[in-house]
């Protein structure tokens, strides 16, 4: 059994409907949504637009798996923060999304959002870890309700000072303590793990409830990076991983169609010749 591949829906910049038309015609299987490329705060987004969304995809033939870059908007999330109103108010956003995940048909959600985790200055490590467990241990208790995963997304450490190796995800997840919470491989972010990317795919992947295929330098795959994705997907496949390939690249040039089409094509390539 091969892998499905996904799009993280930010690639295109058009309304949600022309993205996901776009996204099912280059042939991908899914889309991973982030939220804040249909309204500012989900919150906002109607029943009845909700269903049509899901609609749109189904009538695509495209699978909405889930939603990342969950705190980009509204502007000021913070989710490890001392301060109890605002970490409150962004946990309470957390949950909004859970529901709008669900309401889309989807399964998961990738939590990165690393401006909106950072331990902030004169706070310490410790603290933030534990306000983070006690906030999102509620968070997961509506995502039980939903049907929906909680995965934590390690990333390089140019990026946060908040859960950089797979490590740290599975300690949080064990404070969490709750069984909808996992943790997400993210090619970009293996590059600055100490065992690198193929070695830790090879301790963690088949427990992964996600991964993102990207190059180190935020480009997408086959766009002229330095990763060779057949022995990834090699890795992948041999820990017994079967989830979602989901590319999620940063740089869109010279196109987004032609970095979409391009990273499907080496992916299925590399997945062929592993």
């Amino acid at each position: 059994m091969g892998f499905s591949y996904a799009l993280c829906s930010e690639v295109f910049s058009g309304a949600i409907e022309e993205t996901v038309r776009q996204v099912a015609a280059i042939g991908f299987d899914g889309i991973e949504i982030a939220p804040f490329t249909i309204a500012d705060s989900v919150d906002d987004i109607s029943a009845e637009r909700r269903k049509e969304i899901r609609k749109i995809c189904e009538g695509e033939g495209l699978k909405m798996i889930g939603l990342h870059w969950l705190l980009v908007s509204p502007k000021g999330l913070h989710i490890t923060t001392p301060d109890d109103g605002l970490r409150l108010r962004s946990l309470k956003y957390l949950e909004s999304l859970t529901r709008f995940c669900r309401d889309l048909g989807g399964g998961m959600m990738v939590l990165g959002s690393p401006m909106q985790r950072n331990v902030v200055d004169g706070d310490d490590a410790a603290s933030a870890k534990k306000r983070a467990a006690e906030g999102l241990r509620g968070v997961a208790e509506v995502c039980g309700e939903c049907g929906v995963e909680l995965l934590l997304e390690p990333l390089h450490p140019q990026e946060t000072n908040f859960l950089q190796t797979v490590e740290d995800a599975l300690d949080l997840a064990s404070e969490i303590d709750h069984p909808q919470v996992g943790y997400i491989l993210d090619c970009k972010a293996m590059s600055g793990m100490p065992r690198g990317i193929v070695a830790t795919i090879e301790k963690y992947g088949k427990a992964a409830g996600h991964f993102h295929a990207n190059e180190p330098n935020g480009m997408g795959p086959g766009m002229g990076g330095t990763l060779d994705f057949a022995p990834i997907l090699g890795a992948l496949k041999g820990t017994g991983y079967r989830g979602w390939v989901s590319t999620e690249p940063f740089d869109y040039k010279p196109d987004s169609d032609t970095v979409a089409r391009k990273a499907l094509e080496t992916l299925r390539q590399a997945a062929a010749g592993d």
